[in-house]
């Protein structure tokens, strides 16, 4: 009798047992299903370029981007997996079940989201990679940078102006912001360095984990800069950018003499796409109050400019247009940037 009893305890707690993980699985796919990523993408077209003589990209980064998903075949589920980490945090301060982002992802946009990170601040490295005295930009170029990253992300810039009313109830403090730990000099008789990450190599980051590294040395082409996404290899994480468009003093050239390249640059450093998505109208960059166009802008645009039936928030710092022309991040792509800071998100470590 006694092992009977025995047999049919342990049957039951092998049917409680097998109950239990069938609840948890369909939890886990419930959870899954609920953050929407049906519009998710990495690797984009390279129809839409501009560079400081017109001729090649303003910003690098999502070439560089798609050569490297060819490198790596890796690299794509990270970056899914650093997306739907966004999405769920997002989608969980917000209390719905997906990002409702433009065309169904993303980040929902519009109304501010509440992550108890307070100011984050974010320790930079700068790396200045010279062949000239030119290039060798000062400390005071290099501080007058970080006075623009800092009013910038801070919402304390003078170009307030810039912002229409159509867009101004979204215009958004991030609040992020930098502070220089150290600068590094190194002299080299290379005369550009190109998009292969070759400065990187050369002279690699300094615990990138915690810190962004700036490396500023002439790029070549007529490039300003590139970044690296959340989700990249560690030994090439950061960001590159040209001396003559890094700050507002000394070596600098107009029209990107206003810092605005760095602002750019480290949005993608923190998880922001391209405004117009690197596509057509239905391309999305994940954020619902940045209206859906199909081309970057350039110069300085005469509001309204309107594409896919809205008008261009032209004045986002992740458009193309000139530097005195820039104004805002949104509300969106703050809460898409703050996201990556969160407890298991791709750039937390810097807040440890």
């Amino acid at each position: 009798m006694k092992r009977v009893v025995l047999s049919v305890a342990i049957v039951a707690g092998l049917l409680i047992g097998c109950q239990d993980e069938d609840t948890k699985n369909t939890d886990l796919n419930q959870e899954q299903t609920s953050i929407d990523m049906s519009d998710f993408y990495v690797q984009t077209d390279e129809t839409s370029s501009r560079s400081a003589d017109g001729a090649g990209d303003k910003c690098h980064s999502m070439r560089v981007l798609n050569q490297k998903l060819k490198e790596n075949p890796g690299l794509y589920k990270k970056m899914y997996d650093v997306e739907y980490q966004t999405r769920k945090f997002i989608a969980a301060k917000k209390g719905n079940g997906n990002g409702g982002g433009n065309n169904g992802g993303g980040d929902g946009g519009g109304t501010p989201v509440t992550d108890n990170l307070g100011v984050i601040n974010i320790p930079v490295y700068v790396h200045v990679v010279y062949s000239n005295s030119q290039e060798n930009i000062s400390n005071t170029q290099i501080a007058s940078q970080m006075t623009v990253l800092n009013n910038d992300f801070r919402k304390q810039n003078s170009d307030s102006s810039n912002t229409p009313t159509e867009f101004a109830s979204v215009a958004a403090d991030a609040e992020i912001t930098f502070s220089l730990a150290g600068t590094f000099r190194y002299a080299n008789s290379r005369t550009s360095w190109g998009t292969n990450d070759a400065v990187k190599s050369t002279y690699p980051p300094i615990t990138p984990e915690t810190h962004l590294n700036i490396w500023v040395c002439n790029i070549g082409g007529g490039i300003l800069g590139y970044a690296q996404f959340p989700g990249g290899n560690s030994a090439t994480d950061g960001v590159v950018c040209a001396p003559q468009y890094f700050g507002t003093t000394g070596y600098v050239q107009a029209p990107f003499n206003g810092g605005r390249t760095m602002t750019h640059e480290v949005g993608h450093y923190l998880n922001l796409r391209h405004i117009w998505g690197d596509g057509r109208c239905r391309q999305d960059d994940f954020v619902t109050d940045t209206p859906s166009s199909d081309r970057p802008n350039y110069g300085c645009p005469t509001y309204p400019t309107a594409h896919c039936r809205s008008n261009d928030m032209t004045m986002n710092y992740m458009d193309y247009t000139d530097d005195a022309c820039m104004s805002l991040f949104t509300e969106g792509q703050k809460a898409r940037m703050r996201a990556i800071f969160q407890p298991g998100g791709a750039r937390a470590s810097i807040l440890n």
